[in-house]
């Protein structure tokens, strides 16, 4: 199970928190975020996946980010089209990323998830709020039960430790869950981390899923 710590800002906490090699750090380049990044990157270990995250930014700020900070992995987390991901595809380097955010209430329709199969990497399944990302609340993970696909996807939305336990039920399913996404309940303001509750966060998850009994969702 790979983790994803989202909406880093303030380059001392971006090295602390690197020094707990997360999978994938995230940046947030959307300036009505109060998590913005517009600072100098630090040289963080090269197993991290710097992931820049957007929203409806055109391709060529994307392109621009990608290249400034050195970035692994892209976010979209607008309304970016089908059209808009293949073209995208083809401006990146192959070893970019790209990740695709749904944002997820109990009507979500999946239907619309599969014109996306083949223009990106993974989904990412985000809480519907009036924010694009960041609204710190879980959406009822239940309606993953109508998850159509065998695309590996990041479960993000409100999750800290007191959802671990939840978490790692949801591990025991078929779902082909590739990462958590944690963000703001492990914070002590708007883009500073907090060390030690980052600390607790990956004994806790279950990584051995060989050992896991898979069950369906109810």
């Amino acid at each position: 199970m790979k983790l994803k710590i989202c909406g880093m800002k303030y380059p001392d906490n971006i090295l602390e928190v690197g020094s707990l090699l997360p999978d994938y750090m995230g940046f947030i380049f959307w300036e009505k975020s109060a998590r913005y990044f517009d600072g100098a990157m630090p040289n963080l270990p090269q197993s991290i996946k710097k992931t820049g995250v957007f929203v409806n930014a055109s391709q060529g700020e994307i392109a621009t980010k990608v290249a400034q900070y050195d970035l692994q992995a892209v976010q979209l987390h607008g309304h970016e089209s089908v059209v808009f991901c293949q073209e995208l595809r083809s401006k990146l380097a192959k070893n970019i990323e790209i990740i695709k955010v749904f944002s997820v209430n109990a009507d979500f329709d999946f239907d619309q998830l599969h014109p996306f199969e083949t223009v990106c990497d993974y989904f990412l399944f985000d809480t519907k709020g009036k924010l694009p990302g960041g609204n710190g609340t879980t959406f009822d993970w239940k309606v993953l039960a109508k998850y159509p696909s065998q695309k590996p996807f990041f479960l993000s939305g409100g999750i800290g430790l007191d959802e671990i336990d939840l978490v790692n039920e949801i591990l025991k399913t078929d779902l082909p869950i590739y990462a958590i996404d944690v963000n703001s309940k492990f914070e002590i303001e708007a883009g500073l981390k907090n060390i030690n509750l980052l600390r607790e966060i990956h004994p806790k998850i279950s990584t051995d899923n060989s050992r896991i009994v898979r069950t369906n969702i109810k």
